[in-house]
């Protein structure tokens, strides 16, 4: 009879997924005086030139444009950034409402971030005590607090590592000692079956597939309210519409949190499911 586990993971992207668009594009690309579109095709032309990958890239030019324009680049600048992100409708009420409805089911959620965006960032926005993990990319700083180097690269593919630090309940993203050593199952503090990710397109679909083939459950949320650019024509529903086809995701819904949202419901859904499996699992 496999153990029985009271405790939830959610897992969330944030860029498009708690907040839409790129947390760059708020307020430091624009400090920067240079336009969102061009900063990207200037980032993934490093890359292209040096072979070099996509996030790692884009950092290497958020010092460099910084330090052109004399713009201060210590951590707590990086906090401040995000202060100003905007966040979808409903997400700073959303948690404790969740937690409440986990609770009253005998159950604990623990909520974590996998993002390829910057862990600075995340740790000033208002809801940054929310999570358990902030496992995102992020930057080294020298003894004057300022940013120097990229310490962590969070890509499309590496973001599964953090699923299996989430399954075996490592906390940080330098110790590989426990990473592949043989845990059994019943150690683990949370089971993939206990497992919820929520992300917004095709970057995750590496960490969604993982999930969903592990017996957990897949979200794929979408900005209902966005408008197609001459640079960014995709539609994000469409996107979420072809990982559900494509059967990478379970679900899909719009980036609402509000309470009853069909957000809100389906991840209720998923819990509820969660709990059953479980009390079955006692009998």
């Amino acid at each position: 009879m496999p153990p029985f586990k009271n405790k939830i993971a959610i897992a969330y992207d944030f860029d498009g997924t708690l907040a839409p668009g790129n947390m760059q594009e708020h307020d430091f690309i624009p400090n920067l005086e240079m336009d969102i579109y061009e900063f990207w095709k200037e980032a993934n032309e490093i890359a292209k030139q040096h072979d070099m990958d996509e996030v790692l890239a884009y950092m290497f030019l958020m010092l460099e444009k910084a330090k052109q324009k004399n713009i201060s680049i210590k951590k707590e600048d990086f906090f401040q950034y995000g202060k100003q992100i905007s966040l979808y409708q409903g997400v700073e009420q959303y948690f404790e409402r969740v937690n409440q409805y986990a609770a009253e089911r005998g159950f604990e959620i623990e909520h974590h971030i996998i993002s390829s965006g910057l862990r600075e960032f995340v740790e000033g926005t208002s809801i940054a005590h929310h999570f358990k993990n902030i496992f995102a990319s992020g930057f080294m700083y020298d003894g004057h607090n300022v940013a120097c180097w990229p310490a962590l690269g969070v890509n499309y593919t590496n973001k599964t590592q953090f699923l299996f630090r989430i399954n075996k309940g490592i906390h940080n993203s330098y110790d590989n000692t426990l990473i592949n050593k043989i845990v059994p199952e019943n150690e683990k503090p949370v089971p993939f079956s206990n497992m919820i990710y929520l992300g917004d397109g095709e970057t995750d679909i590496p960490a969604m597939k993982m999930v969903k083939m592990q017996g957990g459950y897949t979200i794929a949320v979408y900005n209902e309210n966005f408008i197609p650019t001459e640079n960014r024509k995709k539609v994000p529903r469409e996107i979420c519409e072809e990982i559900v086809r494509q059967q990478r995701a379970d679900f899909m819904a719009p980036a609402n949190y509000l309470e009853n949202s069909a957000l809100d419901v389906l991840i209720k859904r998923c819990i509820d499911k969660i709990v059953a499996e479980q009390e079955l699992n006692k009998l």
